[in-house]
Formats: C-alpha cells, sequence, structure tokens
C-alpha cells in the first residue's frame, strides 16, 4: 500500500481533488459546460414531466453519464496533450476514440428521451 492519507482523511483530500477536477473541467472545457447546461435544463424538465420513478432515472442518468464520459474523454485529451504537441497516430487515435464515445454516450441520451418521451405522449 502505497503512503499518504487513510480512512476519512483520504475521502477528505479525495472530494477536494473531484471538486479540482470538475472546477478544471468547468474552466478549461467548452463541451463540459455546455452538457451541464443542458441538464440544468433537463433534469428539472424530467422531474416535472411527473414520469414513473424508473422512467425519471433513465432520462437523468443518461444526461449525468453524458458529463461523466465528457469529464474521461477531457482527461484522456489532457494526458495526451501534456505528452507532446507534435502529432501522433496513437495520441489522435486516443483522442478521437474518446470523442467517439462522448458522442455515443449523447446518442445514447437522445435515445432514451425519445424513448421515454414516446412512450409517455405518443401511447396516450
Amino acid at each position: 500500500m502505497k503512503p499518504g492519507k487513510t480512512g476519512l482523511k483520504r475521502v477528505i483530500a479525495a472530494l477536494g481533488y473531484s471538486r479540482q477536477g470538475l472546477a478544471s473541467a468547468w474552466r478549461f472545457e467548452a463541451a463540459f459546460r455546455q452538457e451541464c447546461m443542458l441538464a440544468l435544463v433537463l433534469v428539472p424538465v424530467a422531474l416535472w414531466l411527473e414520469l414513473g420513478l424508473s422512467e425519471t432515472l433513465w432520462l437523468v442518468v443518461s444526461l449525468m453519464l453524458v458529463l461523466v464520459v465528457e469529464l474521461l474523454n477531457s482527461a484522456i485529451e489532457a494526458v495526451v496533450d501534456r505528452i507532446g504537441p507534435e502529432h501522433h497516430e496513437l495520441a489522435g487515435r486516443a483522442k478521437d476514440t474518446a470523442s467517439a464515445a462522448v458522442l455515443l454516450t449523447l446518442l445514447l441520451a437522445v435515445f432514451v428521451w425519445a424513448m421515454v418521451l414516446g412512450r409517455h405522449f405518443l401511447a396516450g
């Protein structure tokens, strides 16, 4: 086991690192800010629609998943950019693959919202 904080001190430190990561993503990543703003609009909409618990969870989780994958994409891009500015095929592939993960997650969120809202409003 590596030396350092343990127990509650480690948890508190980890929360601080997470806060720093969120603040950094907000400051430096326009896509993360845009997706956060989308979530800030759509989460209340999901709650306002008065769907069942499972449908509301699907809507909210799909939005949160977009944010999680965007954070991972940003982390991969930062590490690749840290290694060096010169073009390398593997660096480009890593960044493109992470971007594709964001795209698939966004498509998943659109699909979930379309299915839930379609079932709710069109099945009536």
